[in-house]
């Protein structure tokens, strides 16, 4: 009879009750999502990194603006942002119009804005390039589990541990895939429940089933199957309670980012145990008419993340939470003639939270030094998730990005 374990439930919904489903291994992306066995919460208000992707190649010199550049304002027509509009931070760049919430906070000292993110050998494909920032390795996946799988594995070995990493929307990303310490996903909270990831398991019930009760090997999978499926509604039932029992003391925007945010705000303020959060905010892949696409995907931003740090401001939870926020890459300079920006390099990289020392941080890259027509990184954005790591999460950065990068000096 096939050995069973909790590695083979997947957090996630069932397709039954109309809810979100991921299979055991996703034909895309290989990702294998689990869950967790529930462990003890330990500190009662732990430190939590939430990771926001901005997917799509978000264009990093049309949110942070260096308006008081003449190469900036002369390679931009359609997409310029004059400098009568920008939320200024000195007389050479500011924030995008939309962005008056993150102003807000950035004026309050609790906004990092980290200039020039990237990497070597950059790669202008969406796939590939976030390979690398879900890795944090050049080769992809092919050098193993995400980066986040591999700071569990830092932070707790083989141990299993609780609800460590939950990922809210409704595709995982990579840099959370773990052999040992499986992430919890789902797209709403009320629609996370258990469901089994093998067909091989529900033979396995079924055969155990018509076993006679007396039988050792019925009972002991039976015994199995009963423990994978108590600790899936017990995590289901802590999550979903969470959420319907969280009153916000801020207005989430009634969209998918708002929702997310203020699932995460709940799972936050539950102290389930959870030490790292990840949410995505899509459609940044605009080469065409980008100004309304891009102009549209700032507000949204604004206001979910402008709700979410409000909401948590102030409380003993929100005290203990960093969010870090990245996209797989910038725009090149100049824009293409259909009054877009094509993939590009270098792009700016936000941490927020009460604990941030805020202001700029890095170095804006030269807009005439150029390699290919697109900005040349000034930070590797190692540097920000090993700074994060080391000096927020107090993991060895070493063990789960294979190096050490220079810190900066931003928590």
């Amino acid at each position: 009879m096939k050995q069973l374990d909790r590695r083979q439930v997947l957090a996630g919904a069932s397709a039954v009750f109309g809810c979100f489903s991921l299979s055991a291994s996703d034909a895309r992306t290989g990702l294998r999502l689990f869950l967790p066995a529930t462990g003890a919460v330990g500190d009662p208000t732990p430190r939590t990194l939430v990771v926001l992707q901005l997917s799509g190649g978000n264009d990093g010199l049309s949110t942070v603006v260096p308006y008081g550049d003449d190469v900036y304002n002369r390679s931009r027509t359609a997409t310029r942002i004059d400098g009568k509009d920008v939320l200024r931070i000195d007389g050479y760049r500011g924030l995008h119009p939309e962005l008056k919430k993150l102003k807000s906070v950035y004026d309050q000292g609790q906004l990092a804005i980290v200039e020039g993110c990237g990497y070597p050998e950059p790669i202008r494909s969406h796939f590939r390039s976030m390979e690398v920032w879900h890795t944090a390795q050049a080769r992809g996946r092919s050098a193993g589990e995400g980066w986040i799988g591999k700071l569990c594995d830092a932070a707790y070995g083989k141990e299993s541990t609780a609800e460590f990493v939950v990922h809210i929307g409704a595709s995982a990303p990579y840099s959370v895939y773990s052999v040992s310490h499986p992430a919890i996903a789902f797209a709403t909270p009320e629609g996370y429940r258990w469901v089994s990831t093998d067909r091989d398991d529900l033979k396995a019930y079924r055969a155990s089933s018509e076993k006679s009760e007396g039988s050792h090997d019925g009972r002991a999978v039976l015994d199995r199957l009963r423990g994978v499926l108590a600790e899936a509604q017990e995590s289901s039932i802590k999550i979903r309670r969470a959420a319907a029992g969280y009153k916000p003391k801020a207005e989430y925007p009634q969209d998918e980012f708002g929702n997310s945010l203020r699932a995460a705000a709940a799972v936050i303020d539950a102290r389930i145990g959870t030490r790292v959060l990840s949410v995505e905010l899509g459609g940044f892949d605009s080469h065409n008419n980008q100004r309304n696409q891009h102009d549209d995907r700032m507000r949204r931003l604004d206001a979910g993340l402008g709700a979410f740090l409000e909401d948590l401001r102030g409380t003993s939870a929100g005290d203990h939470v960093v969010v870090v926020a990245f996209s797989e890459f910038g725009r090149r300079v100049k824009e293409n003639g259909s009054g877009g920006t094509d993939h590009g390099v270098a792009a700016p990289m936000f941490v927020a939270g009460t604990k941030v020392h805020g202001g700029l941080h890095g170095k804006h890259p030269s807009m005439t030094d150029l390699k290919d027509g697109d900005l040349v990184h000034t930070t590797d954005f190692r540097s920000v998730y090993g700074t994060l790591i080391d000096e927020w999460l107090g993991v060895d950065s070493s063990k789960v990005l294979d190096a050490r990068y220079p810190r900066l000096a931003i928590v």
